[in-house]
């Protein structure tokens, strides 16, 4: 009985020696050691890359849209606008999701007729030139990326409301228009909140 007990004892304190090594090794070493390369390697994406204004105040993040509208929802004509969104309200971080509504389905169908018809009024264009992503929202629902085919056709609304020329603002846009990943991964897109926080600082 005394050696079963001593053996169920040293068995335990391995076993506690064990998890301690564990959790400080890769609880906390490994956990310090990948937060430390990612401030030193990539600051700005390990930080959330975030955007700020030009008092310093976060704004957003690089990697996530937001939403352009009025307290109303309707859009703000001098800014350039996102892609729907299905996260919660619309760009709800806390909410990520698609809508999850298949290509054949009758209320997809429906908002996507009439989300073509509104942004085709809006811009001043006809329905068949708004692209693809003007209508449909991305898996996450937090996408900040337009097409620039999406971009183009919202310059001259945005330069009107802002007393701009129109290649002014297509100045900025293809400043904010990023390629393809290595070269060929992937199609141009043009961050939206990174754009519009552009085209805030320009006006101070």
């Amino acid at each position: 009985m005394n050696t079963s007990s001593r053996a169920t004892g040293r068995t335990a304190w391995v076993a506690i020696r064990a998890m301690a090594l564990f959790t400080i090794v890769l609880g906390i070493g490994y956990t310090a050691l990948v937060t430390a390369v990612g401030q030193l390697a990539l600051p700005g994406q390990a930080a959330g890359s975030l955007l700020r204004d030009d008092s310093g105040a976060v704004v957003g993040s690089a990697l996530v849209g937001q939403s352009f509208a009025d307290a109303d929802g309707a859009p703000l004509p001098e800014y350039f606008q996102p892609r729907p969104s299905a996260a919660g309200d619309g760009y709800d971080g806390a909410a990520s999701s698609g809508s999850n509504l298949g290509p054949e389905n009758d209320d997809l169908a429906a908002a996507i007729t009439q989300r073509r018809a509104e942004v085709a009024a809006l811009n001043g264009v006809a329905p068949s030139e708004v692209p693809a992503d003007a209508i449909t929202a991305s898996a996450s629902g937090l996408d900040p990326h337009i097409s620039p085919a999406y971009a183009r056709i919202q310059i001259d609304r945005v330069a009107a409301a802002r007393g701009w020329t129109p290649a002014d603002v297509q100045q900025l846009v293809a400043q904010h228009t990023q390629g393809r990943d290595l070269g060929y991964l992937g199609e141009p897109v043009v961050d939206v909140v990174e754009l519009n926080l552009a085209m805030d600082r320009r006006e101070g």
